[in-house]
């Protein structure tokens, strides 16, 4: 019998995982996006679900469409050049018809080779031959889409998708019923990916998408319920209401910040000296000492969150205004800075103003700020004489 864990790394699979019951999540975006023919960007903060959102979706479409899902995660080389970026398209798109069971001929057509010449007319001219085609409408969905949101050659492939949809609605093609782009950053307007010091600002042809405002974050009942289905199979006794509130005030539902502590009760702090079964484990104090490692790191999220606060200056200096002056900013999403630390997933709304989003990144910003303080004010030899180490900061971790 498989023994299920809590996953922080890759797609969560019902099966394997514990998992937040996200059914009404994707009935939503299947209904009110997918099935009205919308064409849109679920941008979300790194190790936020998206992978695992799609996933899902895909297993809710494929029973009335013939869903195309792809990634661009290991795609550089599609997009040096139009034709590469025509083939490789081609190339992703045959294995996905492959691995959806598609009609053998509507494979074989797709599959004849892209000229060189005009290489986006005939990748356009494919597209429209296999949406007309296909006993069901298609849908194409895309993951890691901003791997190269940055590159011109991605423009025209965003160029490509806009002509596609706007003929449709016009009655001139047959193309995607819906297009399902997936990243963090928001290619409605791709001067976010820019890096900083460059300064331009342009603006993407994605501007036909639909605002994609679904809370994919895991609500307090949804907690409750994936610590149900834990318990069913270990029966800890622990009280779910308390453990879940506890778990939901750091974290706020970040996905990632959820299932990382329960991962952490489940495998390291159940077991050990303090806590040495999973009955003890599940307690108040047990989710705090999983708290108190989730702050120490290292993970991905916070190397993630670090290097776009030193990219980023001015978003650094509101972070620290509001944590150690109390400063209050106007949260104005076309403000570019509050833009980009809400889709960064570091701060939030809260009566009109900008917020840390949850207790954790709150802790772990106040950390870095104190750290980093302390190398400017001791001088580095003195640091190295008296071995200061700033990886050991249990008395800054403010919970």
């Amino acid at each position: 019998m498989i023994r299920r864990k809590f996953n922080t790394t890759g797609v969560c699979v019902p099966a394997l995982h514990y998992m937040v019951d996200t059914t009404e999540l994707i009935e939503q975006i299947a209904g009110d996006y997918v099935d009205n023919g919308e064409y849109f960007t679920m941008n979300r903060a790194r190790q936020f679900g998206k992978t695992t959102t799609l996933a899902l979706l895909y297993q809710k479409l494929k029973e009335k469409y013939l869903v195309l899902d792809i990634s661009f995660e290991a795609a550089d080389d599609c997009f040096v050049s139009l034709y590469a970026l025509a083939q490789g398209f081609t190339n992703k798109v045959a294995d996905a018809l492959e691995e959806s069971d598609a009609n053998e001929q509507l494979t074989r057509l797709w599959k004849e080779p892209i000229p060189r010449d005009l290489p986006l007319d005939s990748l356009s001219a494919k597209i429209s031959r296999l949406c007309k085609l296909s006993d069901k409408d298609v849908i194409l969905m895309v993951d890691e889409v901003d791997r190269n949101s940055d590159n011109q050659i991605f423009l025209s492939f965003l160029g490509l998708l806009r002509e596609k949809y706007l003929k449709q609605k016009m009655g001139k093609s047959s193309s995607f019923k819906s297009v399902i782009l997936a990243g963090v950053y928001d290619i409605k307007n791709l001067k976010l990916k820019l890096r900083p010091q460059q300064g331009s600002k342009f603006n993407s042809p994605w501007n036909i998408a639909a605002d994609f405002d679904v809370d994919m974050s895991f609500s307090l009942s949804g907690i409750v319920g994936m610590l149900k289905t834990y318990e069913e199979d270990h029966h800890t006794g622990m009280d779910l209401s308390e453990i879940a509130e506890q778990i939901f005030d750091y974290t706020n539902g970040y996905p990632f910040l959820v299932s990382y502590i329960c991962k952490k009760v489940d495998e390291e702090i159940a077991g050990s000296k303090r806590f040495p079964s999973k009955k003890a484990a599940w307690t108040k104090e047990g989710v705090l000492e999983a708290v108190k490692l989730l702050l120490k790191g290292p993970n991905p999220l916070y190397d993630d969150m670090i290097k776009h606060v030193t990219e980023y200056p001015q978003l650094r200096d509101m972070l620290n205004n509001i944590l150690f002056e109390g400063q209050e900013y106007v949260y104005y999403e076309y403000d570019e800075f509050v833009s980009i630390g809400k889709m960064f997933g570091f701060i939030a709304e809260k009566n009109g103003l900008v917020t840390v989003a949850n207790r954790i990144f709150e802790t772990q910003l106040y950390n870095y700020f104190l750290t980093e303080s302390l190398k400017k004010t001791i001088p580095k030899e003195r640091r190295c004489r008296v071995g200061i180490n700033l990886s050991k900061m249990d008395s800054w971790i403010w919970i």
